[in-house]
């Protein structure tokens, strides 16, 4: 699988995410309060609504339309009505550039 440039590190601030699509796919990109970045597809298991516009505290994002919520660190779905994980997808950092292993 190859990795892809999402985003360069200051693109995202801490405790926020950012919008990131490739190959007809949605992802979302996550910056944790502990500096490390976190890549999950870009809707929700609920109701294909996009993360991007959701509330992120600490390792949770909340879905905008429902409140659901999953932490992006494993896709977990942590609250209903979401009761599907998220797919979870490698992410490393090289210089400053934001990288993604996404399914070719």
């Amino acid at each position: 699988m190859p990795w892809i440039k999402a985003c360069t590190t200051g693109d995202i601030e801490e405790e926020d995410l950012i919008r990131f699509d490739h190959g007809g796919r949605s992802f979302a990109v996550y910056h944790s309060p502990d500096g490390e970045f976190f890549c999950t597809d870009g809707l929700c298991t609920h109701e294909d609504v996009h993360l991007a516009d959701g509330l992120v505290i600490d390792y949770v994002i909340e879905c905008p339309k429902h409140n659901g919520q999953f932490d992006y660190r494993t896709g977990e779905a942590m609250r209903a009505p979401v009761c599907k994980d998220l797919g979870t997808y490698p992410v490393k950092v090289e210089g400053t550039d934001v990288l993604i292993e996404v399914p070719a």
